[in-house]
């Protein structure tokens, strides 16, 4: 078993580090509200670092899970970041969705410290995080990949060595940009069937066998006919993601019509008090039948 650091803990990080826990690994654990982490290790074990470099001290991998590429590069590059204190040969293997640009400077800066890194997205939401059942898209060398698989493997279903550093997080845009048009269709559709006057719970039994089924339709269909929408992945950060790739898409030449489209129609979600909703609040944008 390995001494591990977890920096961030939120309704991700902190599920995935608790199956490190299980799985029997030293796990020392930061998080930026203190009372938090403390509160992780009063359940699950281990040690509460004051700060991320405490935290990253001796340990064979550090791992994070936070908000975007500012909370990244503080955690690792700041006075009291991961990077200052890591030892030579450990492993950095970064679950935030933040941009590739942050990931492969995170690489080099790594490379003069002999640190091998790994952008390592996931996919598959609290759900999938708490079940331990999370898709992982990786970036990094092969020797890192690697050498980080036997951790990851504690919280997930699948892992896929994409390419190199960046990779994951390119992924990762991808599967924001789709995620996005499934949400929309799915909520015009489930209107359209409001407005029909059927019955939902049967044309979820007819449809969602077929071609027009998606995990979303799967876990979310019944709890969007009831106007229940606090389930983990929230507006604001889908809108951060597809912002990143809107980013990415204007400097590789590709378009993104659908995805520009769709992300401002969560910007009225974001208006009417939704933006910490998870995702499937996008059908509060369109009009119920009286």
């Amino acid at each position: 078993m390995a001494k591990l650091a977890f920096i961030g803990l939120g309704v991700m990080g902190g599920a995935m580090a608790r199956h490190l826990a299980v799985a029997g690994h030293d796990m020392t654990v930061y998080n930026r509200t203190q009372a938090k982490a403390e509160a992780w290790v009063a359940k699950h074990g281990g040690t509460c670092a004051p700060s991320p470099a405490a935290a990253a001290e001796g340990a064979d991998a550090v791992l994070t899970c936070v908000g975007n590429d500012d909370d990244l590069a503080a955690v690792t590059l700041s006075r009291d970041g991961a990077f200052r204190t890591m030892k030579k040969d450990s492993l950095f293997i970064d679950h935030t969705t933040v941009s590739a640009k942050i990931s492969r400077q995170l690489a080099v800066e790594a490379k003069d410290k002999y640190i091998q890194t790994v952008d390592a997205p996931v996919t598959g939401g609290q759900i999938g995080a708490e079940k331990g059942t999370l898709t992982i898209m990786c970036g990094g060398r092969a020797k890192a990949v690697a050498a980080a698989t036997p951790i990851m493997q504690a919280y997930s279903s699948k892992i896929v060595h994409i390419g190199p550093t960046g990779a994951g997080q390119l992924t990762k845009m991808v599967n924001q940009v789709t995620f996005a048009g499934i949400i929309a269709s799915l909520s015009e559709g489930m209107r359209f069937a409001q407005y029909e006057n059927l019955d939902l719970n049967k044309v979820f039994d007819a449809i969602s066998g077929g071609a027009a089924s998606s995990w979303q339709m799967t876990n979310r269909w019944e709890t969007m006919t009831k106007d229940e929408f606090d389930f983990g992945f929230a507006v604001d950060w889908m809108r951060k993601d597809l912002g990143l790739a809107m980013e990415e898409a204007r400097g590789n030449g590709a378009t993104l019509p659908i995805a520009s489209m769709i992300d401002q129609l969560f910007g009225e979600v974001q208006q009417m008090g939704g933006g910490r909703q998870d995702t499937s609040a996008y059908i509060r944008r369109l009009k119920a039948p009286e």
